[in-house]
């Protein structure tokens, strides 16, 4: 059994995964400029593998062994990495970064949906459902509702590309479902971090070498090789050991609630660390979003919902 409601470690966690996850995006942002989507994908997830097994070996940890983890990791590789990884950099080369940050918000609505039917203890509930939807609101207006005029439906890469983030979405939200079974296998959250994304090199590394024969490219720049180190060793590598840590303790639902949060830091990055702007918008968005995080956590309405009762007795 897992905690329906996050303790505070575990929302200290979730917020600083939402700033590893939202520099991902800035740095994808650089190295597209240079590199093709599947190679940026394998040497995020190459690079995270060796840091993360470096740590091990130097901790002195044992190097997992069963058969049966190892076609964990690889499912969960497939589904949590190579797939949502390739789908997405391939997404941002045809969309902007703000409408694929809202399509990608649908993520919860997705875990809610999946972890219900899937999950005895994470059963779906109104309560879940609206808070989700008033996340995912408060998302569209944080980024601008004007994002959502890049939507199409005619069938060329703008709307192959949306469709490509939404199937990243749903990637995700099984992969955070299967995840859960780690925790029955006795698994950390190191070893299932460090397992997965070797898992996920493997798939990639003979895909990307037929497909983009990336040795012939040209070398790319320091600013590219720095992004791909953060991308790997920050956004990767560190944020997948705080994922499984609270997939682990918190459960499915409660974990990809960063993906509202995601777009929060970022903006507040972009104005403490790049001097940009704050909208009104943006504290309109995050009020809506702190309500919808309110809503799925439950507590608050909790204590409404006592005080009103006592307040009728």
């Amino acid at each position: 059994m897992i905690n329906q409601r996050m303790s505070a470690s575990d929302w200290a966690m979730l917020l600083l995964l939402s700033f590893l996850w939202g520099g991902s995006f800035f740095f994808i942002g650089v190295a597209v400029t240079e590199l093709p989507p599947l190679t940026i994908v394998l040497l995020r997830v190459g690079l995270a593998a060796i840091t993360l097994w470096g740590i091990a070996f130097f901790s002195g940890y044992k190097f997992p062994r069963s058969p049966a983890l190892w076609r964990a990791f690889f499912v969960m590789g497939l589904v949590s990495n190579a797939i949502p990884f390739s789908l997405i950099v391939w997404g941002q080369t045809h969309i902007g970064a703000g409408l694929a940050s809202i399509i990608n918000a649908a993520t919860p609505l997705f875990t809610v949906l999946i972890a219900g039917v899937f999950l005895a203890d994470e059963h779906m509930s109104a309560q879940k459902v609206v808070g989700v939807l008033a996340g995912l609101i408060g998302v569209i207006v944080l980024i601008g509702p004007s994002s959502l005029l890049e939507l199409g439906f005619d069938m060329d890469k703008s709307t192959l590309a949306q469709l490509a983030i939404i199937g990243a979405a749903l990637s995700y939200g099984c992969a955070t479902v299967f995840g859960r079974r780690f925790k029955t296998m006795g698994v950390s959250p190191f070893y299932t971090a460090a397992g997965q994304v070797t898992a996920s090199t493997v798939i990639l590394l003979p895909l990307v070498l037929i497909l983009e024969c990336p040795f012939q490219l040209a070398a790319p720049s320091t600013y590219v090789w720095l992004s791909i180190l953060c991308l790997a060793v920050f956004s990767t590598a560190l944020a997948y050991i705080l994922f499984f840590r609270i997939l682990e303790s918190s459960g499915a639902t409660n974990v990809v609630l960063v993906t509202f949060l995601v777009p929060v830091t970022a903006n507040f990055l972009g104005w403490l660390v790049l001097d940009e702007q704050l909208y009104g918008r943006y504290f309109a968005g995050m009020a809506i979003i702190g309500l919808g995080l309110a809503a799925i956590d439950g507590r608050l309405w909790a204590r409404l919902k006592a005080l009103s009762t006592r307040s009728g007795a």
